[in-house]
């Protein structure tokens, strides 16, 4: 489906992917975000757009000379890793349940750290500049050691999956962790300490941003570009371990080369050029898609997950979807479901079947499939895997 106009009206132009109506709170937020007068050109809705903290999420802000941190969000760098091996389904056959429980027992989950420090993990270079960070996370540098190479909670997963054509896959979802968190919770603070300090009147708090050239813009750009970094090599962590869990099953223990691997941020900012000028791209809730891009577009437990090449488009800022997208808040989604819908929906896929994670039951999310019929013209279907192993967070 191509994008079409907001049937509402806004300050800047908003386009959409998603074919299914926003509600008053969502339109007031695409207003929100096309209001301010630093965005550029236009705001881009995916497919999964829904409602989020200050800007929508599934929503894509160009902006000229600034940046709104609670857009980019507290989870900085979320995003997906996924690598093809050279395995074939078939050699999974009474293998699930050992690979899940090494899975547990190799990478911590939930608000677990690890309890020894990887040489690896010693080894990565943005340690170095820890001591740049913002003032308010320099007590919690042990902290982010120990949790480097963790999932953390929510909706991070570790997946084996299998395509269509029986090929393995190993995918996880997690980002910054902690750190990130407390690195964007620094940084929204005073963002929006700042607009009360110049009596500006946003149309939401969390709008609140920092204007580039300022002492305030260059120390949430050196965090976030940190935490990215950071993020993007804890998921590196967890792959190289899940990797030996799979190498150990079906390998003899033998390491193997990855046909096709992708690590893709999804909650994120860069600087790019569009439309013939360099601008801040704040990706939230959205994954990269210029022609050269793979990216990773997961659908919920128990549903299909697609591998995706981008085809570059220009409205959409070189963007595509990041998921399925939430229809149902967690809450409702314990309200409303038993555990009985969650062991019916998750049939044949090895994982956690109890009330713990009831909010994470596929129907909770949009049905992937009408997703990506509604953004065939950002991306080129790659792969198409269906989960047989799933950790949660």
């Amino acid at each position: 489906m191509p994008y079409q106009n907001v049937p509402f009206k806004t300050d800047k132009p908003v386009l959409s992917w998603a074919n299914h109506d926003l509600g008053s709170k969502e339109i007031q937020m695409a207003k929100n975000v096309a209001s301010l007068p630093f965005v550029y050109k236009h705001v881009a809705l995916m497919p999964d757009v829904h409602l989020g903290k200050g800007a929508l999420v599934g929503s894509v802000i160009a902006t000229d000379d600034a940046l709104i941190p609670a857009a980019v969000g507290v989870d900085i760098g979320c995003g997906m890793c996924a690598i093809q091996t050279p395995y074939q389904g078939k050699k999974l056959d009474g293998k699930l349940k050992k690979i899940r429980k090494d899975i547990e027992a190799t990478i911590p989950t939930g608000f677990d750290s690890n309890k020894k420090i990887a040489k690896s993990v010693y080894n990565w270079q943005g340690w170095r500049h820890f001591k740049d960070l913002h003032k308010g996370v320099q007590h919690l540098e042990k902290k982010a050691l120990s949790q480097m190479g963790s999932l953390g909670g929510g909706n991070h997963f570790i997946e084996v999956c299998v395509d269509t054509e029986d090929s393995i896959w190993l995918m996880l979802h997690s980002g910054s962790r902690n750190i990130g968190n407390m690195l964007a919770k620094n940084h929204i603070s005073t963002a929006k300490n700042l607009r009360k300090l110049a009596t500006e009147k946003l149309p939401d708090p969390d709008l609140s941003y920092f204007v580039a050239g300022t002492a305030e813009f260059r120390s949430y750009w050196n965090d976030l570009q940190w935490a990215q970094a950071y993020a993007l090599q804890n998921r590196e962590e967890m792959m190289a371990r899940f990797k030996q869990i799979i190498a150990k099953h079906l390998g003899g223990g033998k390491p193997f080369k990855p046909l096709l691997a992708v690590n893709c941020h999804h909650n994120y900012a860069e600087k790019e050029e569009h439309f013939g000028k360099d601008v801040y791209v704040t990706r939230k809730g959205a994954v990269r898609a210029r022609t050269s891009d793979y990216g990773i577009i997961p659908g919920s437990m128990g549903t299909k997950s697609y591998i995706v090449k981008g085809k570059g488009s220009h409205e959409s800022y070189c963007s595509c979807s990041h998921g399925a997208g939430r229809v149902m808040s967690r809450s409702r989604a314990k309200d409303t479901y038993t555990l009985d819908d969650l062991i019916a929906q998750t049939a044949g896929v090895e994982c956690r079947k109890d009330k713990g994670v009831i909010d994470e039951i596929p129907a909770a999310y949009k049905p992937i499939d009408e997703v990506m019929a509604n953004q065939q013209d950002l991306v080129e279907v790659v792969a198409t895997l269906k989960q047989v192993v799933c950790v949660k967070g």
